[in-house]
């Protein structure tokens, strides 16, 4: 026997193994006490309807039916696999070898990294037989006609969800290397395991979401948010912060940041290293950056208006005011920059003639095609949140943090789950990953006009949005602007974005695309030299066309950006100093966690 598939072994100290079985039973007490504690929540949340699987069984009894030699075509090829792979098992197990059978199945899968899913009969049994299913479904779901194409886009993805779950890395039974640690460990992993999984289920009131990251690591404005500047305005809705300069001149022009409300701020001023907000200080510009609150049941009639009212226009009023400038340069950042397209056609409308320039981190403006999302922006899921929203007035931010990890259900589910509750590993320090966790509430009236009239809808992209008495569409953004779009990303798809862009009024686009994906192709400072981005002509015409004629830039987008950036900042003046403060940076909203 090789050392490859020597048996591990455990220390034998017995009563180790009676402590830790001991404790695991008291664990799964305090399992069962916090499952009961589940919150309430309506079932459309968790699930998309049964019209989805039965719309996707007549398809497929359909397709039975009219074209039968398909589906024995598809039935052949599996069976001739699985026989294979059986017969190849079978033939090392009588040469009296434990080797593993030859490949059936190339892939490269992060799921069996560990050399026994190749070099032990049995798992590797147990995992060639899972892609083998697992491709055989693919193939029977993509082969399927008879599905309009968003309802097989929904059928694709929730097959592959399905697949991803019954995955044998995801079971105790059959992950040889979660087994092998607990031998080794006479049981202390799995103690471990059912500790984190507890820890959890009790943080979430009886759901399951995996801790990413170590909560203990990371503190906001202690090791992260950590760019010096003050809190120069507050309302219900944001405070607003103004970061002290770091050079003798800045830029004329100030610089104000509206990121997204589903997640806080500082994915913009992480750790000093990444931090795109020190970088901006430290080019000469004056940043000011909105701080959203994080809302309750009062916020239930706050809808894109007050975002829009409260938010986006008081504070470009309050910029200028504290700046004495006229015009001010922004930036939108994911539903951020959604909003500041709304704000800048509604600007351009009234005449008002405040932004000098739009800059827009992965938002999306079209929603014809918003790609992988597009699978939750149905009837059922919305519905669902229609309902709760009723009940609660807000939606709580579990519930997306939950979709947008089911969205690479791999990366965010089940591989870290496996290293948490199997392996009993400690979650890793991570400061990416840790904001990925700490998400926010969103108001009732918003979240529902929002999927309803600009995601199904569309009627911004329409021309026919109707906010604060005006009726506004995509082409009134005529300001100059610059979007970056991140390659492999998996909110806000790279091609709506680019297709949106594309109709703004603009005389002056520019488009980026960096590699990666929403968070790390925006979050890429050059010191990193990691990832890169193409550069090309502006937006127009069929994105692919574009990709194919783009030019490849190694490293950061950031100093293209700053160089767009400073020919429409002005002239270098003194360094501003924040003259007001209702606190020091990083606030106070920056804090709040979700109320239940």
């Amino acid at each position: 026997m090789n050392e490859a598939t020597e048996q591990p072994q455990g220390s034998g100290d017995l009563e180790k193994l009676n402590r830790n079985l001991q404790r695991l039973e008291e664990l799964s007490q305090r399992l069962v006490t916090a499952l009961s504690r589940r919150r309430v929540s309506d079932p459309g949340l968790h699930a998309p309807g049964h019209d989805v699987y039965a719309k996707a069984a007549a398809a497929y009894m359909a397709e039975m039916i009219t074209n039968p030699s398909k589906v024995i075509e598809h039935q052949i090829s599996y069976w001739g696999k699985t026989l294979k792979l059986f017969a190849e098992a079978q033939r090392a197990l009588a040469s009296g070898e434990l080797r593993a059978p030859p490949p059936v199945v190339e892939a490269k899968d992060r799921r069996f990294a560990s050399p026994l899913w190749d070099q032990h009969p049995f798992f590797n049994l147990l995992k060639q037989q899972y892609l083998i299913n697992a491709e055989a479904i693919e193939n029977a779901v993509r082969d399927v006609e008879g599905l309009d194409p968003a309802e097989k886009r929904r059928v694709e993805f929730f097959a592959r969800q399905i697949l991803d779950l019954f995955s044998p890395a995801n079971f105790l039974g059959t992950n040889p290397e979660a087994l092998q640690k607990a031998i080794e460990t006479d049981g202390e992993s799995l103690v471990r395991g059912l500790e984190n999984l507890v820890r959890d289920i009790e943080a979430n009131e009886g759901d399951l979401l995996v801790t990413l990251a170590d909560k203990d690591a990371f503190r906001v404005g202690d090791n992260l948010a950590t760019t010096p500047g003050e809190v120069v305005f507050r309302n219900r809705m944001f405070e607003l912060i103004q970061y002290r300069p770091a050079t003798e001149k800045v830029r004329r022009t100030p610089l104000l940041f509206f990121p997204p409300w589903i997640n806080k701020f500082y994915i913009l001023d992480l750790k000093p290293a990444n931090s795109m907000v020190k970088w901006l200080v430290e080019q000469g510009f004056t940043v000011f950056m909105t701080s959203w609150v994080n809302p309750d049941a009062s916020y239930a009639d706050v809808g894109l208006d007050t975002y829009v009212e409260e938010g986006f226009l008081t504070a470009i009023d309050q910029v200028k005011r504290l700046t004495g400038e006229d015009r001010i340069n922004a930036v939108g950042y994911c539903i951020g920059g959604t909003t500041l397209a709304l704000t800048s056609a509604l600007l351009q409308k009234r005449g008002d003639k405040s932004l000098r320039s739009a800059t827009f981190f992965t938002t999306l403006t079209d929603f014809t095609d918003p790609g992988e999302m597009a699978v939750f922006i149905q009837d059922d899921f919305i519905e669902g949140i229609e309902r709760e929203v009723a009940r609660k007035g807000y939606l709580h931010a579990f519930f997306m943090s939950r979709t947008f990890s089911y969205l690479r259900a791999k990366d965010l589910v089940y591989q870290p789950a496996i290293r948490s509750y199997m392996m009993g590993e400690a979650p890793p320090a991570f400061d990416l990953l840790y904001w990925n966790s700490d998400g926010t509430n969103l108001p009732g009236r918003f979240v529902v006009e929002y999927l309803r009239q600009l995601c199904q809808d569309n009627l911004f992209a329409r021309g026919e949005f109707e906010i604060l008495g005006e009726r506004i569409g995509i082409r009134d953004v005529k300001l100059p602007v610059m979007a970056i779009a991140c390659q492999t990303d998996h909110i806000a798809e790279w091609k709506a974005s680019f297709n949106g862009v594309k109709q703004f009024g603009s005389r002056d686009k520019s488009f980026i695309l960096s590699e990666s994906g929403h968070i790390a192709g925006i979050v890429n400072p050059p010191s990193k030299k990691k990832y890169g981005h193409y550069t090309g002509s502006p937006p127009k015409g069929d994105p692919l066309e574009w990709l194919a004629e783009a030019t490849h830039n190694e490293g950061s987008w950031w100093p293209r950006w700053a160089e767009w950036l400073g020919r429409r900042s002005g002239a270098m003046i003194p360094a501003r100093e924040p003259v007001e403060s209702l606190g020091p940076a990083p606030g106070t909203y920056v804090l709040m966690q979700p109320k239940s």
